[in-house]
């Protein structure tokens, strides 16, 4: 019995001329999707924020304003830092590379950008402190040619972990955006 609603629709892919608005190079994007583990960690972060909301909730209206609005700013912190979490990782465009961590945000332009390429190394497990082999795409910089710069993408991240092709594919379009702009 076919199920017609199994097969993929091809119709729309005729239409090659019909730009879409994420395919503007100027604006910035991140080459590949978060992880599992990076979803799944800030899927924790935000049912641990709608506790602590609905605690707001119980607080505002069996004690005080101020202790709810403590609880609930504690809430809009816990939610700031899951989003902050999802949004964590390489971003690219027309302008240059764009690095995310939790707390700081770097943007390098292509032009100061002498190579972007993949590594043999020891990196972080899912951040930690302990080490295991694995790949990282690192980012050489001409001001800083002769310094070891941390990873932007490693294998063993939130991102790629038991996910290697996924890094593969991440790295080799990243790598091909770098060759693109450098040239240009």
């Amino acid at each position: 019995m076919p199920l017609p609603f199994l097969t993929a629709d091809r119709s729309f892919e005729a239409a090659d001329d019909i730009a879409l608005p994420h395919d503007d190079r100027a604006r910035w994007r991140r080459p590949y999707r978060p992880g599992p583990w990076r979803v799944g960690a800030a899927a924790l972060w935000l049912l641990l924020a709608s506790f602590v909301l609905f605690g707001a909730v119980i607080i505002a209206l069996t004690a005080s304003p101020a202790s709810a609005g403590v609880v609930f700013a504690l809430a809009l912190l816990v939610i700031v830092a899951a989003l902050r979490l999802l949004r964590m990782g390489v971003w690219v465009s027309a302008r240059g590379l764009r690095h995310v961590d939790f707390l700081v945000t770097r943007t390098v332009p292509w032009k100061r950008i002498v190579a972007v390429r993949t590594v043999q190394t020891p990196v972080r497990w899912l951040g930690l402190p302990r080490t295991v082999q694995g790949q990282a795409l690192v980012l050489v910089r001409q001001d800083r040619a002769a310094e070891e710069s941390a990873p932007l993408l490693t294998t063993h991240n939130l991102d790629f972990l038991g996910r290697v092709s996924a890094f593969d594919r991440a790295a080799d379009t990243i790598e091909a955006w770098a060759a693109e702009y450098r040239r240009g």
